[in-house]
């Protein structure tokens, strides 16, 4: 056996980085601080490093501040599909970007989560940055209830119910009731709004991407910072949106 030292010329945060894939291959859910522990840094540090590797889609963030592994480090055929979709949805993110010149996501339902696949950043100087290996509550994010819109209210429900059964974000009391009465908004609208629900400075409108009468687990949505809140929701924004949901769908295979 060849005993490995470490380099003399080693670079601390590429080292510090890959000492955090390790550990999100090694465990099921890594929180900041913990991984701080384990690297001997600040907080602040870890965060960074962990950001980064978000960005790059080695770890995803739920919506109680943990991190798992990402698609980067799943080498199964399930990512190899994922990528599929991405690369075959990155000409609708774009050409939609450029037309509407703010954020494009494109997201995914995973059971009671939505999860971001792919960003296109706007082309405005101030604009939402990339969101790709966020993780929210599906009924949080504009997306997300744009995807729960395509199911009767009876399955909405469930989602949700299964949500908080398995330790996810509990919904406030009441909060079922406004959301079922904003899922028939969203259906007679055709999008679904979030004004500052998710983030303080953050809105963006989503809409689903299926086939009329089947339930969606894509969709697209459009992020800007809140001051430019109204203009997202005008209808030559949201008009677009809905084309491009129709031509992604339509390039699917």
């Amino acid at each position: 056996m060849r005993i490995v030292k470490k380099p003399g010329y080693a670079v601390d945060s590429v080292d510090r980085a890959l000492q955090l894939i390790l550990l999100l291959q090694e465990r099921d859910w890594l929180r900041i601080a913990d991984a701080a522990k384990v690297l001997a840094v600040a907080p602040s540090t870890a965060h960074r490093l962990m950001s980064t590797l978000v960005y790059r889609g080695f770890a995803l963030q739920d919506d109680q501040h943990r991190y798992c592994a990402g698609p980067a480090l799943r080498p199964d055929p399930a990512a190899g599909q994922e990528r599929a979709l991405i690369a075959a949805a990155r000409p609708h993110l774009e050409a939609l970007a450029a037309e509407v010149r703010e954020t494009v996501n494109l997201v995914e339902r995973v059971g009671a989560t939505a999860r971001y696949l792919a960003t296109v950043e706007g082309p405005q100087l101030l604009r939402v940055g990339n969101r790709a290996g966020t993780v929210l509550p599906v009924h949080l994010s504009s997306a997300g209830k744009a995807m729960l819109s395509t199911l009767p209210d009876q399955m909405a429900t469930a989602v949700c119910t299964r949500q908080a059964q398995r330790g996810g974000t509990a919904m406030a009391p009441g909060e079922l009731d406004r959301l079922l009465n904003e899922l028939g908004a969203v259906r007679r609208q055709g999008y679904a709004a979030n004004l500052g629900r998710t983030e303080p400075d953050l809105a963006a409108v989503g809409a689903p991407v299926h086939a009329p009468h089947q339930p969606a687990t894509l969709a697209l949505s459009i992020s800007a910072p809140l001051s430019r809140a109204a203009q997202l929701q005008d209808p030559a924004v949201t008009g677009a949106l809905a084309k491009a949901c129709r031509e992604l769908h339509a390039a699917l295979p």
